[in-house]
């Protein structure tokens, strides 16, 4: 039986999934949540349920009581790029031009690590004012990028996953890795240095497929050979333009996906964003090695890229949870991915020459995707994104009255559907009261800045 020291208790309404594997929701009006710090300094969830019937089992326990409020497990974003925090809202004809004229010069920057800290720190201020607890991220391809995001999000005890970005042609001077068997050295360095450390993780992160070579790729695929527990991020069929792209550099692959197949890079805990335009073939090739789908709604809708088929990657088997793709997506708020993809969950979708009626994604689908199933697309599942008992003890306190419209709404709802969907629909990081990281409640100020704000 697993021992925990330092137990606290959290008094308030409560969401979580009881079966990690399904999207069924449980709510209590008024629950007890248990934290306790076990032998590896995690702390972690030691019970939940309802406050009648479990807080007989705690006597003497410390316990913070929020009324009003309710406990849901903290957010993961399965893709995000932190470099491009001050992109987001950029104007631009489609996924390539936004790439050339505002991305790729900013990143730039980033080999400047002053410059870095300063970006990396509004950023997981911002991702934790949003609510967001554990993220997959892209760095840089500068190795700077990534040593100050570690050490950032260290000191906040947060769970992050992130990579130096491997580029070594097709773009600019500055970004473009003039090595390659350097850039190749340097990750398996920053491997070395960070994997495992504490609640961080890495990340082999080719950009995308025509920015790599032929042999940063496959060397890329070695590395990923050589450390089997570290993930592999990277951009696939996310757009027409680009994939015609990927066709003409690379004529000897049946797809895009193939690419990556090919050189080493599809397997368990790797995570590709976007999956637009694949076909049934890869689907089920994803589904078979155990990749995931990184859906960024608001990013394609902002790019015209087009709408991921929900229908088609359910009927293949393929894992895939919600991410924001901050900047190309429009914010950090997993209510607004949510409400996005629903929407584009609605949209009729191209199959095998004529059109296929999209589906309505229940409000609790909605939050799974973002929370316990975006956690087992990242290979968490059980670690994070849910509040059963042995997960880490991130979650976020909801204010169901946080603004007149959603107290107004919500005080109608008769289901948790219903009221689900008014917080999805009509939740901003208005609705987020607390942030809770490792049993330490933290407040962001309005304008950055991270406190601890101890219950």
């Amino acid at each position: 039986m697993t021992t925990h020291s330092h137990l606290q208790g959290w008094r308030a309404g409560l969401l979580w999934f009881p079966d990690p594997q399904s999207p069924q929701a449980r709510h209590e009006s008024d629950g007890l949540l248990v934290t306790g710090q076990s032998a590896d300094g995690i702390v972690r969830v030691v019970a939940i349920g309802p406050w009648a019937t479990l807080h007989s089992n705690y006597p003497n326990l410390p316990t913070t009581h929020w009324p009003g409020l309710c406990i849901a497990p903290g957010f993961v974003d399965l893709h995000v790029h932190y470099p491009q925090t001050d992109v987001i809202g950029s104007p631009a004809d489609g996924l390539l031009p936004w790439l050339e004229h505002y991305t790729f010069p900013h990143e730039k920057h980033f080999s400047d690590p002053g410059y870095a800290h300063e970006v990396t720190s509004f950023f997981l201020d911002e991702l934790m004012r949003n609510g967001v607890t554990t993220a997959l991220c892209f760095a840089t391809a500068h190795p700077e990028s990534v040593d100050v995001f570690m050490m950032e999000a260290q000191k906040r005890r947060l769970r992050m996953v992130t990579g130096k970005v491997l580029q070594d042609r097709h773009s600019p001077d500055g970004l473009r890795d003039t090595d390659t068997d350097l850039s190749l050295r340097q990750t398996e360095d920053l491997i070395r240095r960070w994997h495992g450390v504490d609640r961080l993780g890495y990340a082999i992160t080719p950009r995308f497929a025509p920015t790599s070579s032929d042999a940063q790729l496959h060397g890329a695929g070695e590395i990923a050979q050589q450390f089997p527990d570290v993930w592999v991020q990277s951009h696939v069929a996310e757009n027409l333009d680009e994939i015609r792209w990927v066709h003409d550099l690379f004529p000897e692959a049946r797809s895009y996906l193939d690419v990556y197949d090919r050189a080493g890079l599809l397997r368990q805990r790797s995570v590709y964003a976007h999956c637009i335009y694949l076909d049934e073939t890869d689907r089920r090739r994803m589904a078979e090695v155990g990749a995931s789908a990184a859906v960024s709604p608001t990013s394609n809708l902002f790019l015209g890229s087009g709408f991921f088929d929900f229908v088609a990657s359910d009927a293949a088997g393929l894992r895939y949870g919600l991410a924001s793709d901050v900047g190309g997506g429009t914010s950090f708020s997993p209510f607004h991915t949510m409400h996005a993809a629903y929407t584009v969950a609605r949209q009729s979708v191209e199959s095998q020459g004529g059109y296929r009626p999209g589906m309505s994604l229940a409000p609790e689908h909605l939050w799974w995707q973002h929370t316990a199933g975006a956690a087992a697309a990242l290979d968490l599942g059980g670690q994070v994104g849910n509040l059963l008992p042995g997960c880490e003890a991130d979650f976020v306190l909801l204010d169901p009255k946080a603004t007149p419209l959603l107290a107004r709404r919500t005080a109608q709802t008769e289901t948790l559907a219903e009221w689900l969907f008014a917080l999805i629909v009509l939740g901003d990081d208005r609705l987020i009261a607390h942030t809770v990281v490792q049993g330490q409640p933290v407040n962001i100020g309005p304008v950055g800045g991270l406190s601890d704000n101890r219950a």
